[in-house]
């Protein structure tokens, strides 16, 4: 574990992660365990530090675990003067969301109360692959754009806009305001995926928490619940799962037609 946890803010840990924060500009040196193995994921980090004209030195395994865990043989240090140098991701507030230049089928998905940094990363990255406008989440109660959520997202939250917001139904507001259609998944809900098409239009898709799902006001202030069937004996999926189902099952299908 890290001594000290001022490094670990200035730090991105992880080849996945390491590299697409390169790619953003936010890497200024990478450092690289002495003795590594030459894999695909290693040659793509040195491929982007050459290309973003990063500083790669090779340093004691024992440098990279006071810095970070779980870095897999790879850290970047933050580029001084580059946007997100606290460690984290780039974020906006509510205000910055209302005023968002969204395009005419946007997608927003909104996470409400997710608390656990692996889910948010994991949702960030089927966000980013889904071509997703901007994720929101909560400020308080719920899991940060912390490290080791960025690790998790395999760099995505890097390049996710990331708008954190104290009130989820106020954001909603907001969404619907900008003429976004808000659907919330709920287990519970009378009507699935596949009981009609997404609606057309921007659309916000709304993730509860992983226990409790949406709090009754979101819920309440959403235009359409949803369920994703479940076929098997497992009765559920994790938030990120199951967004990265609705995501590709439901929502982009609507957009390709």
């Amino acid at each position: 574990m890290p001594r000290d946890r001022r490094d670990l803010v200035k730090t991105i840990a992880g080849r996945r992660a390491v590299a697409e924060a390169l790619a953003a500009g936010r890497v200024g040196e990478v450092l690289v365990a002495e003795g590594a193995k030459a894999t695909e994921g290693l040659r793509d980090v040195l491929d982007a530090a050459r290309l973003a004209g990063a500083e790669v030195r090779r340093v004691p395994r024992s440098e990279l675990d006071r810095r970070a865990p779980d870095h897999h043989g790879v850290v970047g240090l933050l580029a001084p003067g580059a946007p997100g140098t606290s460690g984290v991701p780039r974020t906006f507030g509510e205000r910055e969301l209302a005023g968002f230049p969204f395009a005419e089928e946007a997608v927003v998905v909104v996470l409400d109360g997710i608390m656990d940094p692996q889910n948010l990363g994991a949702a960030a990255r089927a966000c980013e692959a889904a071509g997703v406008a901007v994720l929101v989440t909560r400020v308080r109660r719920a899991a940060g754009p912390t490290p080791a959520a960025v690790r998790a997202s395999a760099g995505a939250l890097l390049h996710v806009p990331l708008a954190r917001v104290t009130n989820v139904t106020r954001a909603i507001e907001r969404l619907k305001d900008a003429r976004f259609s808000v659907v919330g998944l709920d287990g519970s809900a009378p009507h699935s995926i596949y009981d009609g098409p997404c609606p057309s239009g921007r659309v916000a898709i709304v993730i509860g928490s992983e226990g409790g799902g949406m709090s009754r006001l979101v819920r309440e202030s959403c235009d359409l619940l949803v369920s994703l069937p479940m076929r098997g004996r497992v009765g559920s999926l994790n938030a990120s799962a199951a967004l990265a189902a609705v995501l590709y099952a439901w929502v982009l299908p609507s957009r390709s037609r």
